[in-house]
């Protein structure tokens, strides 16, 4: 019974080196690109990159997601549990970015400095202590799933459940992107979508937009939304009598 219970366990060791070695290794690819684009350090407004330089960076971000998905897919052997690492070792990978980003750059000067958060499909901005947030709430996921898939053998989650944690994570996702769609949409860029960098009239105004103030109201909402999925979750886990 022991040895059926560990083998059930997910290796959470092993994935937390390969997160956090993951997150340094991102870090130090930004470091090159800052020490070719901000000299003197980064900050907003925008250096405008050449499209073909963003192409190559979508394609790494893109890049990173898939070996995300493909560790957790071996790692796991239902949906839930490949969830619960996909969260996992996001958040590490993440938070580890940061840190790593403290020790080379000593950036950023504090958690509510501005960062580029990602580029798919538009740019994300947002102080640093909101994807951190977001990651800490993912490893917290990830060991109430967990928790509940040893002691309950629970290896699903309602769709009521996930729903709300996607609606969640969607309101989240539009206070990052609200910044850079707000330029698009004022400035009818849509056409140009996939080529904003060569259009001068995008890259003027962008070139010039020091973001200021983040949506934390509507961010609280996204994740006020996203836990009450996971005290559902929480709830009927609870109820199960073993």
């Amino acid at each position: 019974m022991s040895n059926w219970h560990e083998q059930k366990k997910t290796k959470f060791f092993p994935l937390f080196i390969f997160a956090a070695s993951m997150g340094f290794l991102e870090a130090i690819v930004v470091v090159y690109l800052r020490e070719l684009y901000y000299p003197d350090g980064f900050r907003f407004p925008l250096q405008i990159l050449p499209q073909w330089l963003m192409g190559v960076e979508i394609v790494r971000e893109f890049s990173t997601l898939f070996m995300l998905f493909a560790v957790a897919w071996i790692a796991g052997k239902s949906f839930l549990q490949r969830l619960s690492v996909f969260l996992f070792i996001f958040g590490i990978w993440d938070i580890f970015y940061y840190v790593a980003l403290k020790l080379f750059l000593s950036w950023p000067e504090s958690l509510l400095t501005w960062d580029i958060l990602f580029l798919i499909p538009i740019t994300w901005l947002g102080p640093v202590l909101a994807p951190v947030i977001c990651s800490i709430t993912m490893i917290l996921m990830t060991f109430i799933f967990e928790y509940f898939r040893l002691k309950n053998n629970s290896h699903k989650i309602t769709g009521i459940e996930l729903g709300l944690m996607i609606t969640g994570a969607t309101i989240i996702y539009f206070t990052f992107t609200y910044d850079l769609g707000r330029i698009i949409f004022k400035g009818n860029y849509f056409r140009s979508l996939l080529y904003l960098t060569k259009n001068q009239n995008f890259t003027q105004e962008l070139s010039n937009y020091v973001p200021d103030n983040f949506l934390w109201g509507i961010f609280t909402i996204g994740l006020l939304v996203i836990f009450s999925g996971i005290f559902l979750y929480l709830k009927r886990n609870l109820s199960v009598k073993n």
